[in-house]
């Protein structure tokens, strides 16, 4: 394996997110310290902290490495359709959410003048897992209509929109489910971000199997960058039901993997104190694993 493929670009707005505890909080000390192993600048880390701040995603006190930075609850809620997607994708994996066949639409129409809504609303249904069919049209193969309702309230364009249910949906000729996904949705795209995830996270494992003796940064280190990239792999996955997808799917073997790595970092004593997110993980992972030997 490369030294290349091995390594994994972690965007520092995303690294302050990975490391927000419990509490809410971040260290700036383990901030810059994490930083500083992922080959980030100081300068790099301060200046977005200060995008953060101004954004109004957190509050800061103090100073220099012994700041503190406070998420608001916008940023800390925003973890949460995260972690009810990655639940939902393991519990397809245990073959616990098979497809009733139905598929959810959402349609909206607005003037030119709400064009700043309509976008965001655009990238939030593609974001669901939506695909589009048509101008202000787009699918999705499970229920998603909880989180497109508070997309849409909170962008104040909750009349503009339109939500149903059909199970005959066709384009052009094209009928058959598995056909449907195939030509709505990238597979191949979303199918190699999940083989490049295979390749970041069986190094990863390896290292934190083998016995060795790894400083608490370097497993938090460790943990950043599979957050990173499990992020980069689930995000634009529309979690499409096995039934519409290629098998063997490589979604499937990578969080299997994913789930055995937050599993060695929970051994090595890595849960306790550590940032909310990676818990999330952890408890996610490990209602899988309890399914799975059931």
């Amino acid at each position: 394996m490369s030294a290349e493929a091995d390594h994994v670009e972690v965007p520092t707005r995303l690294l302050v997110h990975a490391l927000i505890r419990e509490d809410g909080t971040v260290s700036a000390d383990e901030l810059y310290t994490i930083a500083n192993t992922l080959g980030m600048s100081d300068q790099q880390v301060r200046l977005c902290i200060k995008r953060l701040v101004v954004e109004g995603r957190f509050t800061h006190e103090g100073r220099g490495r012994k700041a503190k930075l406070h998420a608001t609850a916008d940023t800390t809620r925003a973890l949460v359709p995260n972690a009810d997607f990655l639940r939902h994708a393991f519990q397809q994996d245990a073959g616990l959410a098979p497809w009733d066949g139905i598929w959810h639409l959402a349609a909206f129409a607005m003037p030119e003048s709400e064009r700043t809504a309509r976008d965001s609303l655009r990238e939030t249904l593609v974001h669901l897992g939506g695909a589009p069919l048509q101008g202000g049209l787009y699918v999705c193969a499970n229920t998603w209509e909880p989180y497109v309702e508070e997309a849409a309230h909170r962008l104040g364009v909750h009349g503009a929109l339109t939500l149903l249910t059909t199970t005959d949906l066709r384009r052009g000729d094209t009928k058959a489910a598995a056909e449907l996904a195939r030509r709505l949705w990238p597979l191949q795209e979303i199918a190699d971000r999940y083989h490049r995830l295979i390749r970041i996270a069986q190094p990863r494992l390896a290292r934190l199997t083998d016995g060795a003796l790894l400083s608490p940064s370097a497993l938090l280190t460790i943990a950043v960058e599979l957050a990173a990239e499990l992020t980069r792999s689930i995000q634009p996955d529309p979690l499409l039901p096995p039934q519409l997808l290629p098998q063997p799917w490589p979604g499937t073997q990578a969080r299997e993997l994913i789930a055995q790595c937050w599993a060695a970092l929970h051994e090595r004593g890595h849960g306790e104190g550590r940032p909310a997110l990676f818990r999330l993980y952890t408890d996610i992972t490990r209602e899988a694993a309890a399914r799975a030997t059931r």
